[in-house]
């Protein structure tokens, strides 16, 4: 496998185009207000609840401002919720490289953009986990797949993209893009990168350790009933042939 080792970025990269999907929207609609105070062109793309604020915000500055993921990707959630960001298109506008001549290649020939900004918390685990009575679906359910995907993403590349995980960091971001008049600078994205990494890696570390926690106080066939294999219909999936 060939893997890239890059030798030349630019310090300051100029915000464009943002990704943000939160499920703590404490916060979101003054830092956003400050993103287009500083930056009256930035767009952004977006996913359920976010999406919906968000386009709100901007009916009176510009509606064109606030995108649907799913229209960029142009493949729909599936029910629950599920898949709105895991998309070859997402990750290559979070993941291409500037200096990357197949990169940029590749987001002319898909019609992607690269996000040079992405705004992401996670789904409450923690307090679903505290919460008296919960079970161990109750926890399944509340794994955030998407989210920590983003943000590694995201992280991995702070050559160029700038990844916030907490609405915590929302007045040192406004600060740093007002300081570099609309850029980020590469101290800066790592600073952040590490954030989110200490993040991930909390996050996975409560799901493994309530999961176990739960799956020891319950009995699963409590929780689940057994379909026997050969029983299709219940499955979805079509009869074998023999």
């Amino acid at each position: 496998m060939n893997l890239n080792r890059v030798t030349t970025v630019t310090d300051r990269v100029p915000l464009k185009t943002a990704l943000i999907s939160v499920a703590d929207k404490e916060g979101l609609q003054p830092f956003v207000e400050g993103l287009w105070q500083e930056i009256p062109d930035l767009v952004i793309y977006s996913t359920g609840g976010t999406f919906t604020l968000l386009q709100e915000l901007a009916r009176e500055r510009d509606p064109g401002l606030v995108r649907s993921i799913t229209e960029y990707t142009g493949q729909p959630e599936m029910q629950g919720g599920l898949v709105k960001t895991l998309d070859y298109r997402v990750y290559l506008s979070l993941l291409s490289e500037s200096h990357n001549e197949d990169h940029q290649a590749d987001l002319i020939r898909t019609g992607a953009v690269p996000f040079d900004l992405t705004v992401c918390s996670l789904y409450p685990f923690e307090e679903t986990a505290a919460r008296e009575g919960r079970t161990l679906e109750d926890l399944r359910t509340h794994i955030d797949i998407g989210g920590p995907t983003m943000l590694r993403g995201s992280a991995k590349n702070f050559l160029r993209v700038l990844a916030v995980c907490s609405s915590q960091d929302y007045s040192g971001v406004l600060q740093e893009i007002r300081q570099g008049q609309g850029t980020t600078s590469l101290k800066f994205r790592l600073a952040q990168a590490l954030k989110v990494f200490s993040c991930t890696a909390h996050y996975e570390e409560t799901i493994a350790r309530e999961l176990a926690r739960a799956a020891a106080e319950q009995e699963l066939e409590s929780l689940y009933t057994d379909i026997p294999l050969a029983d299709s219909s219940a499955t979805g999936n079509p009869p074998q042939e023999a």
